[in-house]
């Protein structure tokens, strides 16, 4: 398969690294010292001690690749609408697209029939952008459960985790998906088939949209916002929230919440995704993990009061973020 990862970062570079080193023709779209390390030396991964060296070409244009067969979609979600313009450059009629985001996705409301199909949601797809540009026909979804970072750049270390569930949006077990499948059981991870992917999809987020602002609010680690009673409380509280929401969607909610909570709480002094966020200066995936929910609960009649104040207070210290980051490139030497 020629694949292109769009996003070369921690899971897109994991992604990239071990597909290229199974034997897959693999083009990354990165930028920055990132991208001249790769093209310099190639994609290097660090995992379980050992350390690869992946072939993959790389470039900062799209519209320099030929026609892929599988395009993956790595960046945050947020990030997705800023490249969808380009993606026909690269599509053939044929070709596949996996978004690998966290958080409800652009196209939940797309393929799966009911009374809101179709439905955009403007939390993640603001003007409809990626709908407009990317036709769902070409899209399959998928669960990220690995943990990985940038140690430098062209340089990713695998932390743990190797599943990536995979999904048809109509919940069919198509010839493509299990080709795709097939491409990730021989690099190495765990790649099943499922048929109810946003069930899946709403277990991960369910914990994100909790335990991610809390932290990026407070500094604090799983562990610590778990045993602390007032902010176990709170995530609790939103959990229960999103859990209404959901199933007013028809999903089904496999374990029990405290279950859920106590599962975070075994990870330990784990910094989350959206407090890394905060650390390094980044934006902040706000709207992808606790906006959508609560435009869903908006969509089905559920009040979400709980996340609601919390969505508030993370939105307001993105935009600090962003404005102090704007100040300081301004700034001169």
């Amino acid at each position: 398969m020629k694949i292109c990862v769009i996003g070369a970062g921690a899971i897109g570079g994991l992604l990239a690294a071990k597909l290229a080193h199974a034997g897959e023709e693999v083009s990354v779209i990165a930028r920055g010292a990132h991208l001249v390390a790769i093209a310099k030396n190639g994609l290097t991964l660090i995992e379980e001690g050992e350390t690869i060296v992946a072939p993959v070409v790389a470039s900062d244009r799209i519209a320099d690749l030929p026609q892929q067969d599988l395009i993956i979609l790595g960046m945050k979600a947020h990030q997705v609408a800023a490249v969808v313009g380009d993606l026909p450059e690269i599509m053939g009629p044929n070709a596949i697209v996996l978004t690998a985001q966290n958080g409800i996705p652009w196209w939940y409301f797309f393929g799966q029939g009911g009374p809101h199909e179709g439905v955009r949601l403007h939390s993640v797809d603001p003007g409809g952008m990626i709908a407009d540009n990317l036709p769902v026909r070409h899209v399959i979804g998928s669960v990220v459960y690995p943990a990985a970072e940038i140690e430098k750049p062209g340089v990713i270390r695998h932390i743990e985790g190797n599943r990536f569930s995979l999904g048809e949006l109509d919940g069919s077990k198509s010839e493509r998906i299990t080709q795709v499948s097939e491409a990730f059981t021989k690099a190495g991870f765990k790649a099943p088939v499922v048929t109810d992917i946003r069930s899946e999809l709403w277990t991960k987020l369910w914990g994100n949209l909790s335990f991610n602002p809390i932290s990026a609010l407070t500094h604090a680690t799983l562990e610590d916002i778990c045993r602390f009673a007032p902010t176990r409380a709170l995530a609790a509280e939103m959990m229960r929230e999103a859990q209404t929401v959901g199933e007013a969607l028809g999903i089904r909610f496999r374990i029990s919440l405290e279950k859920r909570i106590a599962g975070a709480e075994a990870v330990g002094a784990h910094k989350t995704s959206m407090l890394q966020d905060v650390e390094s200066g980044r934006a902040i995936e706000a709207d992808a993990l606790i906006g959508s929910v609560i435009e869903l609960g908006r969509t089905v009649g559920v009040a979400t009061p709980h996340m609601d104040a919390v969505y508030a207070l993370v939105k307001l210290l993105n935009e600090t973020l962003t404005r102090a980051k704007g100040k300081l490139a301004v700034t001169p030497a």
